[in-house]
């Protein structure tokens, strides 16, 4: 059983949908399946070993290049070879910044127009690999944005299963320009009847999705949220709080996620602004982590010099970007994880990450976060924007310790219980081969 998992980098950052595809896609290699993990756009950056080709697919400098300048097509494939080198496109994409939406709304569109957009080239090139080198039989899409090529896909090897995942598209369309969201959406609705089966990680996510795009309900799965628990097996709090300098009595409110004004950073300063100062929670501390753009340093800047102008510089500390095992050191390290979207989140890994690591979490009751409290009863919902809901959760779980143990032990079983990467990779694995496994079909 062979597939070949088309995952889309996202530039120099950590992308959590890169995370998720290079551990499931490692699952199942772990299970028998021959699971070829290909990039398209850029090399993806992940917190573990990636196991992804360094062979690239549409690189990113080159369908940019290809957009703005359509002659190029007419070049030999040879000349052009060069702006997917791989190097190459990790130093054009160290540093991410702030796309113009216009643009991006066009290459989009062209994109999902496979043969018919000015992408051709590349679209022709994907194909005859996956149907002449690579001959799968499931092809695997981390969302529907990349699927212009399911069409000729379809033509070419009509009898291997094209599964798309859902996790995050209608957030990227809602950023493009109107006219070009609307362009977008009915090129994706064109796609859908090329598309052998769906998968998302919530039942939110799936109607949503199936209203957007008009996707037969029957034909989208949704199997849980899961991630790699290998590496929080073994965690020792007390070894975590002294590594990590955690002073005695202190309270350790935690973020972990992207810095950006939609992941809700602001909310969880001012929540601390509006506690710490007062004189019953002089032991609460602030501690964020997660990978910060250039185009948010501003956002970033501009949090900090809130909590500097209230006398709290001391008590907020940035822990950057860490690498897996900084991550969960530094998750086990709070006492409560909070990040409050501004957005409906479809996934939300670092929920399962969170509560891995025996810290229980306080999340915005919208997208997917009330399935993930239901399925693990790990955390407090709050209704979504509201300070004050919000500042009474961080009180319950500062005021009431065997809360906050009570929720991280049922957290943290749930999710080693039900949250498995390899549970995940299970329900994959039947999914595109289920013909081929009748002994699970029963």
């Amino acid at each position: 059983m062979r597939a070949v998992y088309l995952t889309a980098g996202a530039a120099g950052m950590y992308c959590g949908s890169c995370m998720h595809d290079n551990a499931l896609a490692k699952a199942m290699r772990g299970i028998g399946v021959d699971c070829v993990l290909q990039p398209i756009y850029t090399p993806i950056r992940t917190d573990d070993k990636s196991i992804a080709n360094h062979q690239m697919f549409f690189g990113g400098i080159h369908i940019y290049l290809l957009q703005q300048f359509p002659w190029l097509k007419y070049l030999p494939r040879p000349l052009r070879r060069w702006l997917d080198w791989e190097p190459l496109i990790r130093f054009a994409t160290r540093k991410s910044a702030a796309y113009d939406a216009k643009q991006l709304g066009e290459l989009s569109i062209s994109m999902l127009q496979g043969l018919g957009g000015r992408q051709a080239d590349e679209v022709d090139r994907l194909s005859h690999w996956l149907s002449d080198q690579m001959k799968p039989d499931a092809i695997i899409f981390t969302n529907l944005l990349i699927g212009g090529c399911l069409p000729e896909l379809s033509r070419l090897i009509p009898n291997a299963q094209r599964v798309v995942l859902l996790q995050g598209d209608d957030i990227f369309l809602d950023h493009l320009p109107q006219a070009e969201r609307e362009m977008a959406v009915q090129l994706c609705r064109s796609l859908v009847p090329w598309v052998d089966r769906f998968v998302t990680h919530s039942h939110f996510y799936a109607a949503k999705m199936a209203a957007l795009l008009c996707i037969p309900s029957e034909r989208i799965h949704v199997t849980p949220l899961s991630i790699d628990l290998h590496p929080f097996q073994a965690i020792d709090h007390h070894q975590v709080a002294h590594g990590l300098e955690k002073e005695s009595g202190e309270f350790r409110l935690g973020y972990f996620a992207r810095i950006a004004p939609e992941k809700g950073l602001h909310h969880l300063v001012n929540a601390f602004i509006s506690l710490a100062n007062q004189p019953e929670h002089v032991n609460l501390t602030l501690h964020v982590a997660g990978w910060l753009g250039e185009h948010q340093h501003d956002y970033f800047e501009g949090l900090r010099r809130q909590i500097n102008e209230a006398g709290l510089e001391e008590r907020f500390v940035y822990h950057g970007s860490p690498d897996l095992n900084q991550k969960i050191q530094l998750l086990a390290s709070y006492d409560v994880t909070c990040v409050p979207t501004d957005y409906e989140d479809p996934k939300g890994l670092f929920v399962l990450e969170s509560l891995a690591a025996g810290t229980p979490v306080i999340l915005p009751r919208h997208g997917a976060f009330p399935e993930l409290i239901e399925s693990t009863s790990g955390g407090i919902l709050f209704a979504p924007g509201e300070l004050g809901e919000l500042i009474d959760a961080i009180v319950s779980f500062k005021s009431n310790e065997s809360l906050q143990n009570s929720l991280a032990h049922q957290g943290r079983s749930a999710v080693l219980e039900k949250h498995s990467i390899q549970q995940c990779a299970s329900a994959m694995k039947f999914i595109c081969f289920a013909d081929r496994i009748p002994d699970q079909a029963s």
